[in-house]
């Protein structure tokens, strides 16, 4: 089918396919022995992925000087698309200096595997503060993606990318559904609008209220737990995708509701990062992202709706993805209700609502949440994978 029965167009106006071919990838196997190698850390590993299968789109690529300073300074591309996020592949001096502009330069994953190649066209420095301040809005080495920053390589190496082939997730894959795919599977329901969910974080009844709010307003839902890494301290994604699945089981319409992983990395960007997963939603075919209480966020840095009025700040014709902004959702004792401030008549006295850190401390304690909380299943799902 076409491009044109979607939805909506990717980012950029077409899908980015960086797989290479079966000869491509018989080629670079042969020269694989004699070609100059980087090692990939997980996030790029994911960087890589993404780029390849086209959720990245329009980047084929790892990002040369002129799309990052744009992107650090100005939240676009050099062509004007916005764009929040830097991607790029940072290696240490010495390693720069091995590589040569023009090289096919091998890259292997974080256990030595070789799993693709970069176009060598661009070499750059960076100012690591300058970044993490502009995305971070910190340069405070406790916030995890700002750590990343300042650990990684100062050079950046630019140029396009191709990956070795498509692996199936070794974890998920049948959960694996890449843009393509997930474009036909939206064409062959006949649905015009969906709406996309990002998580890192397992799903609670607040989450649930406003998935299924805004399915009341369009045809599809697209459930996309990121599964790329994470902070230490995070839930992991095979318990994360359990949950879903029992919500997917006994909570959700299973015709208007598609699971599906999203293998990019956390960057814990908060506002930046809310934008950053819109567009990547976009590249998989969704014409709406939900946009909740501190999203992509972490401790303290960001403020509670920052995520939402960022989308205020970028053309929304360019931007081509509808964000669909809630509050807060808590279980509402007066109405015996999940509600938000928005619907709810209680005061603070007759909310219950509960923050990951205070839920997770509850598991480890051996405490199921509340059934206000988190549906009966999930809560002693979440209970033995602590124990464990």
């Amino acid at each position: 089918m076409t491009q044109h029965q979607d939805a909506i167009a990717p980012h950029g106006g077409s899908l980015i396919n960086r797989v290479a071919s079966e000869a491509q990838k018989q080629d670079f196997l042969a020269k694989s022995d004699s070609l100059p190698r980087v090692q990939l850390d997980k996030r790029a590993t994911s960087d890589l992925e993404m780029i390849a299968i086209g959720g990245f789109s329009p980047l084929a690529g790892f990002m040369g000087p002129a799309d990052y300073e744009q992107v650090v300074n100005h939240m676009h591309l050099e062509n004007g698309l916005p764009w929040s996020i830097p991607v790029t592949l940072s290696v240490d001096e010495e390693v720069a200096a091995s590589l040569t502009i023009g090289d096919i330069v091998r890259l292997d994953d974080p256990t030595g595997t070789f799993v693709g190649v970069i176009e060598l066209t661009e070499k750059y420095t960076y100012d690591k503060k300058h970044e993490a301040t502009q995305v971070y809005k910190t340069d405070d080495l406790q916030h995890p993606g700002v750590k990343v920053v300042f650990d990684q390589g100062s050079v950046n190496l630019a140029g396009p990318v191709w990956l070795l082939e498509r692996q199936p997730h070794p974890q998920f894959p049948s959960y694996q559904i890449d843009p393509a795919i997930s474009r036909q599977l939206f064409r062959e329901r006949g649905w015009k609008t969906i709406v996309g969910f990002q998580t890192r974080n397992p799903i609670h009844r607040a989450h649930e209220y406003i998935q299924k709010c805004a399915l009341e307003t369009v045809d599809g839902l697209f459930l996309h737990p990121l599964v790329g890494a994470t902070k230490s301290d995070d839930i992991p994604a095979d318990v994360r995708m359990r949950c879903y699945e029992i919500m997917m089981e006994h909570y959700f319409p299973q015709d208007r509701v598609i699971l599906a992983i999203n293998p990019a990395a956390m960057r814990y960007a908060g506002p930046r990062e809310a934008i950053f997963h819109a567009l990547v939603r976009k590249n998989y075919g969704c014409t709406h992202f939900i946009v909740g209480r501190d999203h992509a966020g972490v401790g303290d840095y960001y403020g509670t709706y920052d995520a939402q009025h960022i989308f205020d700040t970028l053309d929304a014709q360019a931007l081509g993805i509808a964000p669909m902004k809630f509050e807060h959702a808590f279980y509402c004792k007066k109405t015996q209700s999940m509600a938000t401030t928005k619907t709810s008549p209680s005061g603070p006295e007759d909310r219950i609502h509960l923050s990951g850190t205070k839920v997770r401390e509850m598991l480890r304690r051996g405490e199921l949440p509340p059934p206000e909380f988190s549906r009966p299943e999930v809560a002693s799902e979440l209970a033995s994978a602590m124990k464990a």
